[in-house]
């Protein structure tokens, strides 16, 4: 397969062109999204995108989707059913195991669907963005460890002038591939740093509630921490309950957090958080859902379509570029 990356024009084509316009087949297609969980705020907001994108192609293209529970177990049988079950053209997954999937996700192109991977790219190397399973459509997705490292990174000009400088993170599930990745790219980045002690890790599952329980665990033990480094906006908001709890002044810890809401936009215009990492959720929902019917129909698509080229927003949103652009609107609400 030819190995293409998507450039600002390409993407432009792909996006805005007229589906109708460049299809005049209109060949009907199923599209089954394979969400990591139904009830993330995430994942919905990548349904939205497939949602939108599918009716702009005047009803040809109808979509469904699957509940994966945060369980590989569940999502690889969920590919393993719509390829026996025969009901479905196409699947778009975000993943939950981006290594286990990968070959019930082969399986599924030797039947002949067409598979798109969102968030995450399938197989054993996470900074690969290219095809690692035999016949994959695309990936949309960034290298999570550059994201990670950026976010690293904020911490690091905040605790230049502080010795000690304590940071706590809070990373969804350490047993996660991607996730792991992560973990191991803020160590990497902090560990560099004589100064900066990473005081405890905690897992928020990417859920408020989870997170909020490990931060209050984590202040037992280290009430005086200085900084809060969450993998998910989600993370931050239920540390930001446990910091208040506390008694903690917010303004006195650096928090970022990583997905951007706008749970997240509303608390850093507010002062309350001080940044979150650059995600848009839609805009990967979007591409995904046109790049796979495009291919089913015949046409050459990008094999990688970078996230962080979707829209024009920096890598992480701070209060100065909120305050720079009052009328923006995150993509999902939290």
């Amino acid at each position: 397969m030819k190995k293409t990356l998507m450039t600002a024009a390409a993407l432009s084509a792909l996006t805005l062109m007229s589906p109708l316009a460049a299809n005049a087949e209109d060949a009907p297609v199923r599209v089954a999204f394979l969400a990591a969980s139904s009830q993330n705020g995430f994942n919905q907001a990548i349904y939205a995108g497939i949602q939108k994108a599918a009716k702009d192609f005047g009803g040809s293209v109808t979509t469904e989707i699957f509940d994966g529970e945060f369980s590989a177990t569940k999502q690889f049988s969920q590919v393993e059913d719509l390829v026996a079950g025969g009901r479905f053209d196409a699947i778009i997954i975000a993943p939950n195991d981006t290594v286990g999937i990968a070959t019930a996700l082969e399986d599924a192109t030797g039947a002949g669907l067409k598979v798109a991977t969102t968030l995450f790219p399938v197989g054993p190397e996470l900074s690969n963005m290219q095809p690692q399973v035999k016949g994959l459509t695309t990936t949309v997705a960034t290298d999570p460890s550059i994201g990670a490292r950026a976010q690293a990174e904020k911490i690091v000009e905040y605790c230049a002038d502080k010795n000690p400088c304590k940071v706590a993170v809070i990373i969804g599930q350490l047993i996660y591939p991607f996730d792991n990745l992560r973990n191991e790219t803020y160590k990497k980045v902090l560990g560099e740093h004589s100064n900066i002690q990473i005081v405890a890790t905690g897992e928020g599952n990417y859920d408020p509630n989870t997170a909020m329980k490990s931060m209050q665990d984590i202040l037992q033990a280290h009430p005086d921490v200085n900084a809060v480094l969450g993998s998910a906006d989600q993370h931050l908001m239920g540390a930001e309950i446990a910091l208040t709890d506390a008694g903690i002044d917010l303004s006195k810890v650096y928090t970022i957090g990583g997905g951007l809401n706008q749970i997240a936009v509303d608390a850093i215009r507010a002062g309350k958080w001080n940044a979150t990492l650059m995600q848009v959720p839609a805009s990967m929902g979007a591409a995904a859902l046109t790049a796979i019917v495009k291919a089913k129909r015949g046409e050459e698509v990008p094999t990688w379509i970078d996230e962080s080229k979707l829209r024009e927003i920096p890598q992480i949103v701070d209060k100065k570029w909120l305050d720079a652009n009052p009328d923006f609107v995150a993509e999902w609400q939290g």
